[in-house]
């Protein structure tokens, strides 16, 4: 082959390669400027809020676990020969699921009209939470947690020669958009290597943190999503013990604190958090984890809320208690339906960028069945940059920093919505 023909062919493969995105600096594909995101949806369970995401349009959607209920639940039984509940509760609430029955239920969930819809519009990508790692508030010690993996990869198209198949656990990150608009999603397991709850011990495990570490001090991008299962920032189980309790990384303190000196030794800009898995929608934020104040949008659920969980009359009474539980942590502002800025009816999680603005602006938020926003705030990307967090910004729902824990609230305080349920009681 003379030296004009190589010329020809290999001007021919380059072409090739760069149309193929390999060149440097080639484009991850257009800029992502939607993305909307869920968790709890109970497969057996109507799902009519998949019509209010697909009128969001967005490009990706991420689910955040219990993307199925996959575990067996008894019912509740205070008396008789198996008491679930009480103080003579003699089994367990909840029982692992077959791999069959485990199977069959992701494939009611896959076959959904909507979900069906949203998966021909939408990349979809995701973890999981403890109804689909296949047993309620289970943790490192559940033998089922390796098949469940396969199922749940499954759900997702995963391919078949991915890493995550042959990895301990579904943690992974993507890459979206070119260069200059740039959006990481890292998906956290907490699920695979969580130790016991009460512990105090590692949720992540010591292969993930390593994992974790490279993937925030790699290259930079824009903006970071990191996707939790369970909140983040928020501890609402520090103010409704001993009346019931809530998974979060504040029960792991730290664990919690490890993630937040790894976020700032980092040094990385653009980024937040967005959980579920408590059933209610909420915003909250802490100024004093990172060089920039740290958010965690939650959603939850897209089937399952509290106020479903109470005959509608009695609804108000479940928002009356979310408005008199402290919380430090919560963005108010005029963006809320309701006071307490939660939202407990199905909700999903929604966030707009808008890369033509300047400085470049995120809206990020919980929506209704209906798609209206129900609490939002607009984020200037320049906040969450170094040295950005700002003492008082109106704007943001902020009324001063939000930097007190709720374990550190005076004892009195912290424990006001259980003193108020004696006394309501009391007076009946």
């Amino acid at each position: 082959m003379d030296a004009t023909i190589r010329f020809w062919v290999a001007l021919q493969l380059l072409f090739v390669v760069c149309i193929l995105g390999i060149c440097g600096g080639a484009s991850e594909g257009p800029p992502i400027t939607r993305i909307a995101f869920g968790s709890c949806a109970n497969q057996s369970a109507p799902q009519p809020i998949w019509n209010a995401i697909i009128d969001f349009d967005p490009q990706l959607f991420i689910w955040l676990g219990d993307n199925i209920y996959g575990d067996n639940r008894r019912p509740f039984k205070i008396f008789g020969k198996d008491r679930t509940i009480g103080p003579w509760k003699n089994v367990p609430r909840f029982v692992p699921a077959s791999e069959q029955e485990m199977r069959s239920r992701y494939l009611m969930a896959k076959s959904n009209p909507g979900y069906s819809r949203l998966r021909e519009r939408a990349q979809v990508i995701g973890t999981w939470d403890d109804h689909d790692y296949g047993l309620n508030d289970a943790g490192k010690e559940f033998s089922g947690k390796y098949t469940n993996q396969r199922l749940m990869l499954d759900f997702l198209d995963e391919a078949p020669d991915s890493p995550r198949r042959k990895q301990a656990g579904v943690y992974a990150s993507y890459l979206f958009g070119p260069k200059g608009k740039q959006i990481k999603v890292i998906l956290l397991d907490t699920r695979f290597h969580r130790d016991s709850l009460f512990s105090d011990g590692s949720i992540l495990g010591d292969s993930q943190w390593t994992w974790l570490e490279g993937e925030l001090k790699g290259p930079a991008s824009e903006i970071t999503i990191i996707v939790s299962s369970i909140q983040v920032i928020s501890n609402h189980s520090a103010v409704t013990a001993p009346l019931f309790y809530m998974e979060s990384w504040g029960r792991f303190p730290k664990e919690r604190e490890r993630l937040y000196k790894l976020i700032k030794s980092s040094k990385r800009d653009g980024i937040f958090f967005i959980s579920g898995d408590v059933h209610f929608g909420e915003i909250a934020r802490y100024d004093c984890g990172n060089n920039y104040s740290l958010y965690d949008i939650t959603s939850s659920g897209l089937t399952q809320a509290v106020e479903k969980a109470v005959p509608t009359p009695f609804n108000f009474l479940v928002r009356l208690a979310a408005w008199l539980t402290p919380t430090t942590m919560r963005v108010y502002g005029h963006e809320c339906r309701q006071k307490s800025c939660t939202y407990g009816q199905p909700n999903f999680g929604a966030i707009e960028i808008d890369w033509d603005a300047s400085p470049v602006t995120l809206k990020v938020g919980v929506r209704d069945m209906n798609g209206k926003p129900v609490t939002s705030i607009n984020i200037l990307l320049t906040e969450l940059q170094a040295g950005k967090t700002q003492k008082s910004r109106a704007k943001n729902g902020g009324y001063g920093q939000h930097c007190t824990l709720e374990v550190d609230l005076p004892w009195m305080v912290r424990h006001r919505l259980i003193f108020l349920i004696y006394l309501g009681f009391s007076g009946m």
